[in-house]
Parts: C-alpha cells; sequence; structure tokens
C-alpha cells in the first residue's frame, strides 16, 4: 500500500466559511504563502489570487466558486477549500462542509457575526463539522475583539474558547496573547514571516490570567484530570492542554478563537497551527454511514482496506480537459484506469484520471486513498450528491440538501447560431450548479433561468458570453411564486373515453389539505378492499403531481398541500395507468380551483448597514417596500437597520440604496420564508405575469 495513503493522522481536509468581505479568500492566499505554496500573495484588490480564479471572480473581489488547493504544513497535508461568502453561492459552502472534516470561520473583527456568517455556521452544524474561528480585521477602524466573541454566544449560541488576545486593536494592531503559553507574539517584518516572542504585555495581564482562568476551567468541565490538577495548583502542561482542546473541538464542545490581520500578515501562522493541532483527521471522526441496495445501514471507516466509498461532491466543465468530477474518499483506494460503481445510478463508470487541483491548476494521479479530495475524469452520468463504490460492496451516501431557486429570468439567443451552443452551456452550467435550473415556459415557449438571486444570474448570463460564446437577450427578472390551498376540500377525478374496442377508465376521489409552510407536497394512499387495485396508485400520485405544477391562480406551483387518496373505482378491461393518472390530474384541478387559493411570495432577510444620517430616508423606502422592520442595531458609528422584505420589491435595490445614502450604505440579503401575498397585490402580480 503506497504511504501516502497511509497517513491519515497526518491528513486535515478543512474550509474556510464566512461572511462576504470577511477575509476569507486574503486568508488563504497567507496560509498558501506561508505554507511555501506560493512565492509570492495574491491579493483580491489585484485580482491575483489563487483561489478565486474565474474571470468575474476578479473582476468583482468576491468568491464566487469554491476552489480546492492542497499545501503541506510542518509534516501535515492539507486540503483547503475556499467557499464563497455571498448568499446567492451558498450552495458552493453546502458542497463543501458536507465533503470536509474541520472549517475555519473568519469573522471581521469590527462586525462580529454577519447575517452569512450565520448561515454559513448552521451549515456546518447540520453537518457536526468541529471549527476555529478567526477574528481577522483587527486593524480595521472599530475592531473590537470583545464584541465579536460576544456576538458568537448572542448570534450562533456557540461557545466560544478563547486561546488567543489581540495587542492593540485598529491602526494600533501589533500581535496577538498565546493565551495557552502566555506568550505575546509579534510580527516584525512587512511579510509577516519573522515572529517574536515575549513576556505578556504588563497592562494586559490582568485580563489574560482572566481569560485562562475561564479557559481552564471550560477544561476542567471536559475533562477529570485537568480539573483535579487545577484544583491542586498543579502546573498543567502545554501537550495536555492541547489535546484535551483537540478534544473539546472535535465534539463541538466549544470553539477555540485566535485574532489577526491576514492582510497586514498578523496572526495566520498561529491559525495554520492551531487547524493542525485542533481540527481532526478523517480517523478522528465517526465511519461514514449509508444504505446498502437493500436499504440497510451499512459504515465505512478511512481505511485503504475498507470497499472503495466516494461521494461526488461538485461538478466543474473544464476547457481543457472537459468535465471535472470532485471526489471526496471516504474508505479504499481509487485507481487512475479502474471501473467503480455508481450506487445512485446503478451503473459503472471508468476512472480515466485522477487529479489534485490546485483552484484551476492539476497534477496528475496514479492513485488516491481515504480522506483524500480528488477531481477525475472520464466519468458520464455522475452528477453532485451521487455515490461511487466498488460494485461488490455498494452503498448509498447521504446526499445534499439543495434549495430551490427564487428568481427567473427569460433567456433567448440572439441568433440562429446561438441557439444550440446555448442549450449546450446551459446543460454543463446545470451539471455544475444543482440551484441553478432551466425549464421552458409552456405559453411563450422561451427558456427560463432560475437560480438563488440577481447577483447568481447575473454570473451566469456573463458566464454564457465568455466561457461559451454565447450572445443572449434577457428578460427582466421574474419572482418564483408559489401557490398553496386555505381550506381542505374534496375533489372527484373521472376519466372515461369509449371509441370502440378497448376504451380508458380512472375514478378517484381525493381529499386535498393545506399544510404548513414549507412541508411541500405529501400523498397518502388510503384506499382498501382494492377499491382501485394498487398498482394504478402511483399513477394517481404522478398525475397529482403534474397537475400542481401550475395552479389555478397565476399558473405558479402547488406547495405545502396533502393529497389522501380514498375512494374511487375501475373497470376490469378498460382501466390503466394512464387513465387513473388523468383522473388524479383532474381532481386536483378542481381541488386547486375549490380551495380558496392563495399566492405566496418569498420573503428576505435583509439587514442594511448605514450612517445614521441616511437612517430615515433607509427606513422610509422600506416601508414602501412592504418591508417588515425588525431590529435595529448599532456598530461603529453606523447603524444596523433588519428587516423583512418581500423578494419582488428588491429588484435593483442596490442602485436604489446608493441614491438613498451617497454610496455610503450596504446590505446583505438572504430568503428567509414564503408568505401570503396581501389580497390588494395579487392581481397586479398576476397581471405582470
Amino acid at each position: 500500500m503506497p504511504e501516502k495513503v497511509l497517513q491519515l493522522e497526518k491528513l486535515r481536509n478543512i474550509g474556510i466559511m464566512a461572511h462576504i468581505d470577511a477575509g476569507k479568500t486574503t486568508t488563504t492566499e497567507r496560509i498558501l504563502f506561508y505554507s511555501g505554496k506560493k512565492h509570492a500573495m495574491g491579493n483580491v484588490d489585484d485580482g491575483n489570487t489563487t483561489t478565486d480564479w474565474m474571470v468575474q471572480e476578479r473582476e468583482r473581489g468576491i468568491t464566487i466558486t469554491s476552489a480546492s488547493i492542497s499545501f503541506d504544513w510542518k509534516g501535515y497535508h492539507f486540503n483547503l477549500i475556499d467557499t464563497p461568502g455571498h448568499v446567492d453561492f451558498t450552495i458552493e459552502v453546502e458542497r463543501s462542509l458536507r465533503v470536509l472534516d474541520g472549517a475555519i470561520a473568519v469573522f471581521d473583527a469590527s462586525a462580529g457575526v454577519e447575517p452569512q456568517s450565520e448561515t454559513v455556521w448552521r451549515q456546518a452544524s447540520k453537518y457536526k463539522v468541529p471549527r476555529i474561528a478567526f477574528m481577522n480585521k483587527m486593524d480595521k477602524m472599530g475592531a473590537d475583539f470583545d464584541m465579536a466573541v460576544k456576538s458568537m454566544i448572542d448570534k450562533l449560541g456557540a461557545k466560544p474558547l478563547v486561546i488567543q488576545y489581540p495587542i492593540g486593536s485598529e491602526s494600533s494592531f501589533e500581535g496577538v496573547v498565546d493565551i495557552i503559553n502566555m506568550k505575546a507574539i509579534r510580527w516584525v517584518d512587512e511579510l509577516g514571516t519573522k515572529m517574536e516572542y515575549s513576556e505578556v504585555p504588563a497592562n494586559l495581564v490582568d485580563k489574560v490570567e482572566e481569560l485562562r482562568d475561564e479557559l481552564m476551567n471550560q477544561l476542567a468541565d471536559i475533562d477529570d484530570e485537568i480539573l483535579q490538577m487545577y484544583l491542586d495548583g498543579e502546573n498543567i502542561p502545554v501537550e495536555k492542554i492541547k489535546s484535551v482542546i483537540r478534544k473539546g473541538t472535535i465534539e463541538t464542545k466549544f470553539f477555540p478563537v485566535l485574532c489577526g490581520s491576514s492582510f497586514r500578515n498578523k496572526g495566520v501562522q498561529p491559525l495554520i497551527d492551531a487547524a493542525m493541532d485542533y481540527l481532526p483527521s478523517p480517523l478522528d471522526l465517526p465511519p461514514v454511514s449509508g444504505k446498502d441496495l437493500d436499504g440497510n445501514d451499512v459504515v465505512r471507516s478511512p481505511s485503504p482496506d475498507e470497499p472503495f466509498t466516494a461521494l461526488a461532491f461538485k461538478i466543474l466543465s473544464d476547457p481543457y480537459v472537459g468535465k471535472l468530477t470532485y471526489l471526496r474518499i471516504y474508505s479504499g483506494v481509487l485507481e487512475k484506469g479502474s471501473y467503480v460503481y455508481n450506487s445512485t445510478k446503478r451503473t459503472k463508470e471508468r476512472i480515466s484520471r485522477i487529479l489534485q487541483m490546485f483552484a484551476d491548476k492539476r497534477e496528475d494521479l496514479d492513485y488516491a486513498g481515504p480522506g483524500d479530495i480528488v477531481a477525475c475524469i472520464g466519468l458520464r452520468v455522475t452528477t453532485t450528491g451521487h455515490t461511487l463504490c466498488d460494485e461488490a460492496h455498494p452503498i448509498v451516501l447521504e446526499s445534499l440538501d439543495i434549495p430551490d431557486p427564487v428568481i427567473s429570468i427569460a433567456v433567448e439567443p440572439q441568433s440562429k447560431d446561438d441557439e444550440q451552443k446555448l442549450k449546450d452551456a446551459l446543460s454543463k452550467l446545470m451539471d455544475e450548479d444543482p440551484t441553478f435550473r432551466v425549464s421552458v415556459d409552456q405559453e411563450s415557449g422561451e427558456t427560463i433561468l432560475a437560480g438563488m438571486g440577481e447577483l447568481h444570474l447575473e454570473i451566469i448570463i456573463d458566464r454564457l458570453l465568455r466561457e461559451f460564446n454565447v450572445k443572449t437577450q434577457i428578460g427582466k427578472p421574474q419572482v418564483a411564486y408559489r401557490e398553496t390551498i386555505s381550506v381542505p376540500v374534496d375533489a372527484e377525478g373521472k376519466y372515461i373515453r369509449q371509441s370502440g374496442g378497448r376504451g380508458q377508465y380512472g375514478h378517484v376521489r381525493i381529499k386535498f389539505e393545506p399544510l404548513e409552510r414549507g412541508k411541500g407536497f405529501v400523498f397518502e394512499n388510503k384506499i382498501v378492499g382494492g377499491i382501485i387495485p394498487k398498482e394504478y396508485i402511483p399513477a394517481v400520485e404522478e398525475g397529482v403531481k403534474e397537475a400542481l405544477s401550475s395552479g389555478s391562480l397565476g399558473g405558479y406551483p402547488v406547495v405545502d398541500i396533502k393529497a389522501s387518496l380514498y375512494d374511487g373505482s375501475y373497470h376490469e378491461v378498460d382501466s390503466s395507468e394512464i387513465a387513473f393518472k388523468i383522473a388524479g390530474s383532474l381532481a386536483t384541478k378542481e381541488a386547486l380551483a375549490k380551495g380558496k387559493p392563495k399566492l405566496m411570495e418569498p420573503i428576505m432577510e435583509l439587514e442594511i448597514t448605514t450612517p445614521t444620517e441616511y437612517m430615515g430616508d433607509v427606513v422610509a423606502d422600506l416601508n414602501s417596500k412592504r418591508a417588515q422592520i425588525t431590529g435595529f442595531d448599532t456598530r461603529g458609528n453606523a447603524r444596523i437597520i433588519k428587516a423583512l422584505v418581500p423578494l419582488g420589491e428588491l429588484f435593483g435595490y442596490a442602485t436604489v440604496l446608493r441614491s438613498l445614502s451617497q454610496g455610503r450604505a450596504v446590505y446583505t440579503m438572504k430568503f428567509s420564508h414564503y408568505a401570503e401575498v396581501p389580497q390588494n397585490f395579487v392581481d397586479k402580480i398576476i397581471k405582470v405575469k
């Protein structure tokens, strides 16, 4: 067995996650520089960073797609994924966290926990990902370490474990105090390569001793040996402290907190050390679990001797090598040229090449083992969320939760020559991004692109032009409205056709009931005594689902509804699946008309940061947009306005806000929930459609 495959205890698969503009990509650049992977630091403003390699990323100074890179540090091997901070690209964070073992959460020390910080933190909690926190931008005006740490408690419900404290802040920030070793660390050269260790500054001694007592109390809560040594007044060895911090971090009992300024090259090396010391290797986590093809529970340990198991978590269209499929390998060994089994699709796939990715660059590998994150070439049907495994030992791993789009636009090619190119390009983009959907409007024949926000679709259109050389014409953005019913209703669907020879007969009675928001669609079969043969039941459900794709108000999809099939009849000769499918559809259409239908709209959680003097104008504008103001906050000299606003009211809001505040206000938003459209707006919305 190759030696590299066996070094699992020295492998770290980690991600960097944060709110937009907290400094993830800058931190990543510094990590690559100090680890020796790069010989010069890239900067977001200069457009020369490694992980933001797309043209659109470099132009806008934001991360759009998660990028995988690897580096070595003090004998340990790291696979690191830099994830986007903008809510429109939340699927990139979701699928990265699904396959990572640990994460670094980066926070702006002047802002603390921000809206997207909460989103990515919840995503990490869903997958039980151990995390360390890095309070970045300690040199920024308004930086407040204590406030930022407190915001983790107040907004995330997290238990921070402070292991560093800043020496100064804002323009006077010069280093950190290592609370574990009780030493001050200062960076004495411009590139941050030289560190100077000294005693804790006199003005911080009391504060640091208080924090060390708090640290020991938290460790004593989970380790009896430390508790006894602490009570006896013994000197606790640093290695013992670190081992208990590691244990608590991996069990997500607490989250170590460090600080620094990546842009000023201060604090990054101790951050890498903390990731090495406290975040888990594949051996520290429970074996991955899944189901065999019969639905029985199966587990796979991270061992090269176990059957091969991997999850495909990302697809990328590469102009040079074609379709790249990113895999996280959980067990066994993958060799180039071998065949694997796609247990999701029940088909074989051939691995023609295995690549170690370094953002948009690559290196060929002959094999990959447990814990590795690699890209493969040659997979035909495998897409995001599919499981690849040994055909003799099949397993299906839990896939990903993929959110539904909330906004759409119509697109058409500018010329006949662009028609096929557009279809091919959209197909590749859908392979890459599960939150991007393409459909055809049955009435107008228009191609409809649906995504997670205006920026998401703007990037898609830009990529169509630049990467795929497809010129398009774009329609106005459309909100992804939904419909539902408000009262229970019984409906009957009867389909009878007789035109000589064998006819068609299907007859159903279905009760439809509204469900709570977010419950989706539920179908229940209450047929007893064979009133309808069981082989026709799936056809009824299929007919109901098809009819729910277009509601009675504005033709929007119908959600949050339960259909209970309880009665009907059949004909021994004339009944068929198609007849019962049509009967189910007819019953559904009747129910949607009788069930007092309601129009639902996506509500966005909006947070605006504005100077105090413009707050009145911003609030007045929000009130004109049917906003519900949910709170105000103060952050330094700025005011924070929080509100829930219908998405349909927010198109082009960046331009409006710039006008209201002379360009000095910024906002972030994320999807919150669906809510009923006020009756006086329903006709207007449907008329627009």
